[in-house]
């Protein structure tokens, strides 16, 4: 049973929630490994307290787990966990999407989100390292405005709850695409932003949800292309918490 999160809204719990979640994500602590309070005391550089905070917190995202004796452990993940953090990224954001629709006041509202549209359509075709960072940061922004049109506290809150999840974000692997030379997911990625966009304008609420969703599902295709490639998935954030013997292609 998860214990409900302490209130602590400090900047060593901050450091450590983003320390902690850094260290698992990059690999630093094995999967199945038991966290020791002292050593991640001194490694992340905060106290006690702010630590089982956060370790209360990456408890509740899923990405550690309570032991019967006490203490936590790094948590693995199966294919059909990612999948489903991947759907319900999905079903939140084809609802923000959906809102955004319903909720539009004036074409104006949309302008930003065309915009960025716009200059993601000028770099998609560029495979430079300069234009992938500044591809998933757009994307990123795009997402980000979805939620901002949504013009809902909750929604907003659970996608980045869901969000946590290891893969379950819009830019978790993005930068696969390009490594496996499947550049023509970004291109179909590309399309569904024009319509999205097109949709929400257009006040067509149901639209916007279906291409929110099926947009969100492209995530799973491209986890099943890194995941024949070990050496590409083990250098995505989040690679090493994925236990491959249970993943099915």
């Amino acid at each position: 049973m998860l214990r409900p999160v302490p209130r602590g809204d400090n900047a060593q719990t901050v450091r450590a929630t983003l320390g902690l979640r850094q260290l698992l994500f990059e690999g630093e602590i094995a999967p199945g490994e038991r966290l020791v309070e002292l050593a991640l005391v001194e490694r992340l550089g905060v106290s006690r307290t702010p630590l089982r905070l956060a370790l209360t917190t990456l408890e509740h995202e899923g990405l550690v787990e309570s032991l019967p004796g006490g203490g936590f452990a790094v948590r693995t993940f199966s294919r059909t966990e990612v999948d489903d953090a991947i759907e319900v990224r999905g079903v939140l954001e084809g609802t923000a999407a959906r809102f955004a629709a319903e909720r539009l006041e004036s074409p104006t509202e949309v302008r930003e989100l065309h915009e960025i549209v716009s200059q993601l359509d000028e770099i998609v075709h560029d495979a430079s390292p300069e234009a992938i960072v500044a591809y998933v940061e757009l994307n990123e922004a795009f997402h980000a405005e979805l939620v901002r049109l949504s013009k809902s506290e909750i929604v907003a809150r659970e996608i980045v709850r869901v969000m946590a999840f290891p893969f379950a974000s819009p830019a978790a692997l993005l930068a696969s695409h390009v490594q496996l030379s499947q550049r023509e997911i970004l291109l179909v990625a590309q399309h569904q932003h024009h319509a999205l966009a097109e949709a929400i304008e257009a006040g067509h609420g149901t639209r916007a949800e279906e291409i929110a969703r099926e947009h969100a599902r492209i995530s799973k295709r491209s986890l099943d292309l890194a995941l024949e490639r070990r050496e590409i998935l083990d250098a995505l954030p989040g690679g090493s918490l994925l236990n491959v013997g249970a993943f099915e292609i």
